[in-house]
């Protein structure tokens, strides 16, 4: 079954303008899938996870593409990036004429040593699990009530967006496939693509984030706890990165005196990942603001957060066509925070947000600043117009 992504259209308007189109994201997010759904023949789909075709490719690009690819026809090379130096042999390709359609399921593919030779030649789109808006299409809800939007909202946010996930419908098989999904990203695309030995350790690791969810980092703090060296945990922290498992939302400030401007908060790009690693299902405060985080990512902004030296903190900061955007995540409390009225005498923002799972609209102004508490999908229908509005 087939669904519909929100990068499809502009997919298609990149196709007459470059010969290599890049989609890279999370391991089973669906990017092979919307690849395929673009072509017509399976013939033009190539897996470099398979050891012959990685084999001839790395050994004799000539022979591999009279093999292998056809005139003004696209062809699919999956997960690219575990290929030996890439990145020459694409320009090679891309440079003959061909049409290339390339994934990553890692930040390897985008490191300098590959894109320095596609310079001109490549555009790199990003595919993540399943946004709000396509969850609801792919369970066939085009006309919802707000009841339903809070219902289906809650499930995304307990078991995530990835596909296959999504699909099935027995909660309990959900869960089997999470896990399964975790030791897969944690014993192949983390451990093997980046040479990590101690997997218990890095496991450790992904638990304390799972539970401490939304916290700054303290690398030093983080070492005395689970026991590994400074290096260590950076090494893992980058890899995760790397591999879509965690987002790192870095501090917003104007002032270095005042606010903070270094450590990050730490997110999973899957709240059902980081429930599965936990092994808790139920909604939590953390979990919601790691819920909005993800779908904003996957709006195409870069959240990050505002805290002040005094501890006044705004959980979401972000920016749109040059207006700073404020949102606070609240599962239950509907006030407007200190904080959040600190940062608007501050900044002086038109409009700002409190994000909540269901509730009635309520609209303030504080400071000529209009304050609107709504549902996560109705922000980001203001925001991009990505959300059907209910019906």
């Amino acid at each position: 079954m087939f669904i519909n992504r929100s990068l499809e259209a502009f997919f298609r308007k990149l196709k007459p303008h470059y010969p290599i189109l890049a989609i890279v994201g999370p391991r089973q997010s669906g990017k092979t899938t919307f690849l395929k759904s673009e072509i017509d023949d399976k013939a033009d789909y190539l897996s470099f996870d398979i050891p012959d075709i990685r084999e001839q490719f790395d050994l004799d690009i000539k022979l591999f593409e009279r093999k292998y690819l056809r005139e003004g026809k696209p062809a699919i090379l999956d997960e690219v990036q575990n290929a030996e130096n890439p990145g020459q042999k694409l320009k090679y390709m891309a440079d003959n004429g061909k049409i290339l359609w390339i994934t990553g399921s890692s930040e390897i593919l985008l490191s300098a040593n590959i894109l320095s030779f596609l310079v001109g030649r490549v555009s790199i789109l990003r595919l993540y699990p399943f946004n709000l808006e396509e969850l609801l299409r792919a369970k066939g809800q085009i006309i919802y009530t707000p009841a339903i939007l809070a219902r289906e909202t809650e499930e995304h946010l307990i078991y995530g967006g990835y596909p296959k996930i999504v699909l099935t419908g027995e909660y309990e098989v959900k869960k089997k496939m999470l896990q399964d999904l975790y030791e897969t990203m944690i014993l192949k695309d983390i451990k093997q693509t980046f040479s990590i030995e101690d997997h218990v350790s890095l496991e450790k690791l992904s638990y304390y984030f799972a539970v401490n969810t939304g916290t700054q980092l303290s690398i030093e703090n983080v070492s005395q706890i689970i026991g590994l060296s400074y290096q260590t945990i950076k090494k893992y922290l980058d890899a995760m990165e790397k591999s879509y498992l965690l987002y790192f939302a870095k501090p917003y400030f104007t002032n270095k005196t005042r606010e903070l401007i270094k450590q990050p908060k730490v997110y999973f790009l899957d709240t059902g990942l980081r429930n599965a690693i936990r092994r808790n299902y139920d909604i939590d405060g953390n979990g919601f603001e790691n819920y909005v985080v993800t779908e904003l990512i996957k709006a195409g902004f870069k959240p990050k957060y505002w805290r002040t030296k005094t501890k006044l903190e705004v959980d979401i900061v972000i920016e749109k066509d040059n207006e700073i955007i404020p949102i606070e995540v609240k599962l239950s409390e509907t006030k407007v925070s200190s904080a959040l009225k600190s940062f608007i005498n501050d900044y002086n923002p038109k409009r700002a947000y409190i994000a909540v799972l269901r509730g009635e609209i309520i609209s303030y102004n504080i400071s000529g600043c209009t304050v609107k508490m709504l549902h996560i999908g109705e922000i980001l229908n203001e925001l991009t117009g990505t959300i059907l509005p209910p019906q």
